[in-house]
């Protein structure tokens, strides 16, 4: 599975974003995805999960409350709605892809990464 995220920008803080990581090869829909974010000097950190079907979803105590991950099978595509950003916000996102379908925060669980989209958020 080759993954491909797009979406990040310059923003000011309050306003929104939404990223896109579309999945190539394998049927995506069988996945379970999830999006992590990497600050400068930072270690990757997890953000939103989504179970294959996108009946479960599971989502970093930091962000709860303004991102919303969801997904379209049909498109191979997840989302990632960052509403309300915070300067904290600002890092590399990178979506992520696992075999048997369930969401996961745990790094070690996703076999397949793609690039990260750089998202800065303005004070």
């Amino acid at each position: 599975v080759q993954l491909q995220a797009s979406g990040g920008g310059l923003v000011q803080a309050g306003n929104h974003l939404t990223l896109s990581c579309i999945a190539a090869g394998r049927a995506s829909s069988m996945y379970g995805a999830g999006w992590f974010r990497q600050a400068p000097g930072r270690e990757r950190e997890f953000v939103a999960s989504i179970s294959w079907s996108g009946a479960s979803t599971y989502y970093a105590d930091s962000v709860k409350g303004r991102f919303t991950i969801s997904r379209v099978n049909a498109k191979n595509t997840v989302y990632l709605l960052m509403n309300n950003l915070k300067p904290e916000d600002t890092a590399d996102y990178f979506c992520a892809a696992r075999s048997g379908g369930s969401w996961s925060n745990a790094r070690y669980d996703y076999e397949y990464w793609g690039p990260g989209t750089k998202v800065t958020v303005s004070s």
